[in-house]
């Protein structure tokens, strides 16, 4: 898939080394760099200029996602953004990753984006949040270049999600799984991955994880889930948080309940009060903002308890 060859170098060990090279020697080389600025204290935001030639990176103050009480800012230095193409042929697609340096936990996490796409920058400022507390985040193109358009008049929505075909998109889903999968082979680190959903992500991670059953993904975060199949949600062989508003329409409380019950092992529903859809990464005033806090606080720990501390188990058993 994409970056293979019989001399292989995994991407997650080339851009350990990229802040003594000018670009990172693999197979299929980088793309596109993009430069990260930090604008306020625990937010993480991003500059989209791009630079084709050189690594762009700049320290960010993380004091308010730290996963442990006694790290401080430098162990949060550097998060590194690469844009990739990843698959052959028709499996192709765009992806970004975002991997923490510093203090990489040697974890990957796959972010399924809302319908605006992999591009957009509340979803992209969220991914590279995440990558800030160690993470090696993925965030693939899910819609092949064609994200819902927030100046689109709403009377055609359905007909632009009817042409999202959903065997294509479990298909790019599966590419980019099976992508993080080798990487992280290749570095020699097995590990189980993360899976993360916002919206219309939110609902394809019950999908995904019923598909998985357990082999690669070990946890589950969906965020205000749309069009969830709860008929595959007995399948699904991990934990999985969900966190919505109860003033949501798109995500009804019933239907998480609901998912919760059905999925079992540990899986937990998480409310906010007068929250509606999408208050998490698009937080609309202070009131939102802080309940987002909130929320990420909530996936961080349940990422951290049960899949970082678990995963080390695995690779260090006692």
């Amino acid at each position: 898939m994409g970056l293979s060859s019989s001399a292989r170098i995994p991407l997650f060990l080339a851009l350990s080394s990229f802040r003594h090279r000018p670009c990172i020697s693999i197979t299929n080389p980088c793309h596109i760099h993009h430069r990260f600025q930090f604008s306020s204290p625990g937010k993480c935001k991003l500059n989209l200029q791009r630079s084709r030639a050189k690594k762009v990176t700049s320290k960010v103050n993380c004091n308010l996602l730290k996963v442990e009480d006694d790290i401080n800012d430098e162990a949060c230095e550097l998060v590194y953004g690469v844009e990739l193409s990843i698959g052959e042929g028709d499996d192709n697609i765009q992806a970004h990753l975002f991997k923490a340096v510093k203090n990489n936990n040697e974890t990957g996490l796959l972010l399924l984006s809302d319908i605006f796409g992999f591009e957009d920058t509340a979803t992209r400022d969220f991914a590279y949040r995440v990558a800030c507390n160690g993470y090696n985040v993925l965030l693939p193109d899910l819609f092949r270049g064609d994200p819902w358009a927030k100046n689109r008049p709403k009377t055609l929505f359905e007909e632009w999600i009817a042409k999202q075909d959903p065997q294509r998109i479990a298909k790019d889903i599966s590419t980019s799984t099976n992508w993080m999968i080798e990487e992280f082979l290749a570095a020699g680190i097995s590990k189980k991955l993360g899976l993360i959903g916002f919206c219309f992500g939110g609902g394809k991670v019950i999908e995904v994880l019923a598909r998985d059953q357990g082999t690669h993904f070990g946890i589950g975060v969906s965020f205000y889930g749309t069009r969830m199949d709860l008929s595959v949600a007995s399948n699904i062989k991990v934990p999985v948080l969900f966190i919505s508003g109860d003033d949501d329409p798109l995500c009804p409380v019933t239907v998480l309940k609901d998912a919760e019950k059905r999925i079992g092992r540990g899986s937990r529903v998480e409310i906010f009060q007068g929250r509606g859809h999408g208050f998490v990464h698009r937080p609309e005033s202070p009131e939102e903002d802080g309940d987002a806090e909130r929320a990420f606080v909530m996936m961080r720990n349940w990422l951290h308890d049960g899949l970082v501390a678990k995963n080390s188990e695995i690779v260090n058993p006692l």
